[in-house]
């Protein structure tokens, strides 16, 4: 095994055991302090101490529950890329930005370079939710000049696998 330290983003440097205590936590992010310290093979006080210093580093940001959707009854999921207007850009990115992050139906948004300026992930009831969230709460607004919508029919997210039927 390579024991070097990795320099990985700007000047944060992990070492062997700081990349198997991710590798464990990415698959469970419950785990107990002790389970972590059994299989990375460090004691329990080590485990301890690295992984709080990951998130104090900013090397793990938070943890996050993973929701079967389709139980909570919004067992259709969409990406829309959508592309803005070019006119006062960096403003109509931003004011985008924040108020589709706050919808309810928004799982996640990325803001990309290429054809599209975002993307969103949703997750609704049905096709006429689909509909009318495209129709309400994107296409009206001015800023946006058009929108690309893709069904999600199975995802595959770290170590988690979720399907729909």
């Amino acid at each position: 095994m390579d024991v070097s330290p990795k320099r990985l983003h700007h000047s944060v440097e992990l070492d062997e055991v700081d990349l198997r205590i991710i590798e464990v936590i990415k698959t469970d992010g419950r785990i107990s302090n002790n389970a972590l310290a059994d299989a990375v093979g460090i004691a329990p006080s080590t485990a301890h101490v690295r992984l709080k210093l990951l998130v104090e580093r900013g090397v793990i940001t938070g943890y996050m529950a993973s929701i079967d959707q389709a139980k909570l009854g919004l067992g259709l999921q969409a990406i829309i890329g959508v592309t803005l207007r070019p006119i006062t850009r960096k403003e109509s990115i931003t004011r985008f930005a924040e108020q589709v992050r706050g919808l309810p139906q928004v799982l996640q948004v990325f803001f990309l370079g290429g054809s599209d300026d975002f993307m969103i992930h949703i997750a609704v009831r049905d096709s006429s939710a689909v509909r009318e969230f495209v129709v309400e709460h994107l296409s009206a607004q001015p800023s946006v000049a058009s929108t690309r919508t893709s069904l999600i029919f199975d995802y595959h997210r770290n170590a988690l696998v979720g399907s729909f039927q």
